[in-house]
């Protein structure tokens, strides 16, 4: 397992955590990263040997990217007055894109990753896939071809660089990030979720599950704060029976550490690592990839989806892709090289509402695309 991912609601306490799994990963002798858009949540993370604080300020980021590319945008299009770099306004999407790009140059056995919300979380674990798909569709791989032999032109001075060539040299520069994506491979990234010890917090939670299920990951661990037991009065029994209905709920998405409620915030690294005493680093993550099954009528793909319900799941088949959303995330999946050649049938909800949610989309050979002897050794062989 190469990337931990840490997330969970805002005030549930995801950096502290995060940060408690990067001391102890290097202090198990892995070279560990931490990975964050927030500040160290305690005093000493920096000299703790064999962990390294990558803080990622995305306005900084992009005033950088913009410092290296505006001499090259201005010479392309002179009539234009670009801004300097201390007045560019950040687009959405800036902060997932400049920790994705810090991500694949992180040099490490491991990277723990503070998230943050789990919704841009999920984003952030996307946006490999959604520069993928905007690539194909804006820039698809005959248009690159046409564009290495424009290129070629500009450069022995057979054509005059123009907006195009600009445009042109931002794909090598994305498909460098893509080549070193981290995320790639479900089963070398773990996602942990941290969440409040309330019974409010499980809808959202199995929420989350599902969201991480379409992008091929499921959640590792729930980790949550939990107060101590024993406590005087009816406030303090009423807590305790909801914090205890809560940790049953969590129990159902994923195994659950409990992180016992501390009187202060943990103010060192030796502090901040006990939060996490009797935790085991996860050695992998991810749920199985779908691949093509046989059926009597052709094939069957199964996305597992944990916890999603009927009618809140859409499919689309757009071209070679498997256009899925749930949970309000939406995924393009490239088909394989057969099931591109074949039909979309139906597609059902298995266990719906339960861990073992999966949507299951069946096919049948495409007549126009399957040699015609194929089509019928096929046919004989149903």
């Amino acid at each position: 397992m190469r990337t931990l991912i840490v997330t969970g609601p805002g005030g549930a306490g995801t950096s502290t955590i995060a940060a408690a799994a990067a001391v102890r990963a290097a202090r198990s002798g892995r070279r560990t990263v931490l990975l964050s858009r927030s500040p160290a949540p305690v005093a000493g993370l920096d000299v703790e040997p064999g962990l390294t604080l990558a803080v990622v300020d995305p306005r900084t980021a992009l005033e950088g990217l913009w410092s290296t590319s505006a001499g090259a945008l201005s010479a392309v299009l002179p009539q234009l007055t670009l801004p300097p770099p201390g007045s560019v306004v950040p687009l959405p999407g800036t902060a997932e894109l400049a920790l994705l790009a810090e991500l694949s140059r992180a040099d490490a056995d491991l990277v723990v990753l503070d998230a943050g919300p789990i919704q841009e979380a999920v984003g952030l674990i996307g946006l490999p896939a959604t520069l993928r798909w905007w690539l194909d569709q804006l820039l698809p791989p005959g248009v690159r071809a046409l564009g290495a032999v424009r290129t070629a032109a500009v450069t022995y001075g057979a054509a005059r660089r123009g907006p195009v060539d600009a445009a042109l040299e931002a794909v090598p520069v994305i498909e460098r990030l893509l080549a070193r994506d981290r995320l790639a491979d479900p089963t070398d990234t773990a996602v942990h979720v941290v969440v409040p010890s309330r019974t409010a917090a499980a809808e959202s939670l199995r929420t989350a599950a599902t969201a991480l299920g379409l992008h091929g990951l499921r959640a590792g661990t729930v980790l949550t704060r939990v107060l101590p037991g024993g406590g005087p009065g009816q406030w303090w029994a009423r807590r305790a029976a909801d914090q205890n209905e809560a940790v049953t709920a969590f129990g159902a998405v994923a195994p659950v550490h409990r992180v016992p409620e501390r009187p202060i915030a943990p103010g060192d690294a030796d502090a901040v690592a006990d939060l996490l005493e009797g935790w085991e680093l996860p050695t992998s993550g991810g749920l199985p990839a779908p691949a093509p099954e046989r059926t009597n009528d052709g094939w069957a793909l199964t996305l597992p989806l944990p916890f999603a319900e009927r009618g809140a799941v859409d499919l689309i088949r757009w071209a070679d892709d498997l256009v899925v959303t749930a949970a309000g995330v939406r995924r393009s999946l490239r088909l394989d090289a057969l099931l591109r050649r074949c039909e979309v049938t139906g597609g059902r909800l298995r266990h719906a509402g339960t861990a073992e949610a999966a949507l299951e989309v069946t096919f049948r050979p495409d007549p126009r695309l399957w040699p015609a002897d194929l089509l019928a050794a096929e046919g004989r062989n149903r």
